[in-house]
């Protein structure tokens, strides 16, 4: 622990010494003024990439694939962040100290 911060000051300092690309003129001012692009709902883009021929069975599989894991992510995230079990051991502690 002593050691994390000796050496925390140094990283710090030398953190400070670097150099960093210059990225003024990178943008041409005709990018930099342009709109944002709209947002569109994936699923009109698919539609329109297989009326165009565009889109390959693979493609549409590999999209369809991504959306599902996102999806599922979504759902994971949107439960609780504290079990039930351990909210109410906490609820009970709280309770237990205010009286």
């Amino acid at each position: 622990m002593r050691l994390i911060l000796a050496i925390s000051p140094l990283i710090i300092a030398l953190s400070a010494c670097a150099e960093f690309p210059a990225l003024d003129g990178t943008v041409s001012p005709a990018q930099a003024n342009a709109p944002f692009p709209d947002l569109v709902p994936i699923a009109s883009l698919i539609q329109q990439a297989n009326v165009d021929g565009s889109a390959s069975t693979l493609v549409e599989a590999a999209i369809s694939a991504r959306i599902a894991n996102l999806r599922a992510r979504a759902s994971r995230l949107r439960g609780p962040v504290i079990p039930s079990s351990a909210r109410a051991r906490m609820l009970r502690g709280v309770q237990e100290r205010a009286q």
